[in-house]
């Protein structure tokens, strides 16, 4: 037994379980990064019985890695079989030496799926686990477009943004706490019960001003004023994401303590504590999507009407073709680093990025040409963002085509 390992998976990460040299070979000659699974919190909380007690020890033992599933961990699970246990969403298989598939008929008692108590507690931990690489990447972003969310809220006199900053420092004491004590208890999780209020209300907040920008663009009529208004929402625009990732992130990092709490108190409710969380970020995810989508629309609109315009408005309609590809390109980043489609984020949004910024550069430094440069920047730079837009949103072209197509009657 000590060559056959276990896979895992819950459709964001994949587990492997065994013995520790085993699994070592496995990641290593699949090429999988991966990180510690955290097993030995399963044999101190399922002892419902003495059975399910000696497997859960019997299965902490044992080496646990996880990987986050990207295209090419995912193909690993497609290659290996693996198949639907009776917990929603998470799949099970039994791998022996050098990668090929055992039957598992006869499941051995320290196999994970002939423990229905266990593999919900191994599920449990995969989605901390996920939603802690998450908040990492939210973290990497911040970080990557030098935006201090801190200093974003401190600038704003909101009470509600106010509050934001405090639930931030109590949750990140919490998290502390928990990886030094290894549990939540009553008492570690009273700290953090009403964060997820203050949370909602931010995330509220800046999902109303990102629509109050795209609003202003829609009531603008001449190029000027409109310029004036894409200006804002690249400026603006980018603070609210920001904003809106630093919520998404304390929400996510409150429910990596919610099923700590519940693993410790109530573990029974554990697989569907954790189908609900998933369910609720599922819903977050897409009303953020929504929100950002109407943007992007609105800004391709705008552009639209200024490259119609550029030889009447030279200086204005370059601008707001500008500010569109700047706020179309952070919210690409944005779903990228949330998870928003990211199955639909291909290298071909990424090279459009780069040419709108070369192009961008290029209008920016030729002076007198600058209108053909602009009409380039529309006519070329904004068919690449409509195509990479389409990746992520159909419904985002067509709206943007019906406007460009009244504007072009008026």
């Amino acid at each position: 037994m000590d060559n056959e390992i276990q896979l895992i998976s819950d459709g964001d990460g994949l587990a492997v379980i065994g013995d520790a040299r085993a699994v070592e070979r496995f990641l290593v000659s699949e090429g999988l990064p991966s990180k510690d699974l955290g097993l030995h919190r399963l044999g101190s909380v399922l002892n419902a019985g003495a059975t399910a007690a000696q497997a859960g020890s019997e299965i902490a033992a044992h080496s646990g890695r996880w990987v986050k599933l990207t295209k090419e961990s995912a193909q690993i699970v497609h290659k290996h079989g693996l198949m639907p246990t009776k917990t929603p969403g998470v799949s099970h298989a039994m791998v022996g030496q050098r990668g090929s598939i055992k039957s598992w008929l006869q499941i051995d008692k320290t196999s994970v799926v002939g423990n229905p108590a266990l593999l919900a507690g191994a599920a449990g931990i995969m989605a901390q686990l996920a939603m802690q690489q998450s908040m990492k990447e939210i973290t990497d972003y911040l970080a990557a477009i030098d935006e201090k969310v801190d200093d974003v809220l401190r600038a704003q006199k909101d009470f509600v943004l106010a509050r934001m900053i405090g639930v931030g420092f109590v949750i990140e004491e919490t998290l502390t706490i928990r990886e030094a004590r290894g549990r939540v208890d009553e008492i570690t999780w009273s700290k953090v019960q009403a964060a997820p209020t203050a949370i909602a209300e931010t995330q509220a907040y800046a999902l109303r001003q990102l629509d109050a920008l795209a609003e202003k663009l829609e009531r603008k009529a001449t190029i000027g004023d409109l310029a004036k208004a894409a200006r804002e929402a690249e400026s603006k625009g980018r603070e609210w994401l920001a904003v809106l990732a630093r919520c998404f992130q304390l929400q996510d990092a409150v429910a990596v303590l919610e099923l700590d709490r519940v693993l410790d108190a109530s573990p029974e409710e554990l697989d569907g504590h954790r189908l609900g969380l998933k369910t609720a970020r599922q819903n977050r995810l897409d009303l953020i999507s929504r929100c950002t989508e109407h943007l992007m629309a609105r800004m391709d609109a705008a552009a639209g009407t200024a490259n119609t315009k550029v030889l009447l408005h030279p200086m204005d309609s370059p601008a707001v073709v500008q500010s569109s590809n700047h706020v179309t390109t952070a919210v690409i980043d944005f779903h990228g680093r949330l998870g928003i489609d990211s199955d639909r984020q291909s290298s071909e949004t990424r090279r459009w990025a780069d040419a709108a910024k070369e192009v961008r550069d290029k209008a920016l430094d030729t002076g007198a040409d600058g209108v053909g440069a602009a009409m380039r920047l529309g006519n070329e730079t904004l068919d690449r963002a409509k195509w990479a837009r389409g990746k992520l949103s159909s419904r985002i072209a067509e709206r943007a085509l019906r406007r460009r197509g009244d504007d072009e009657e008026d």
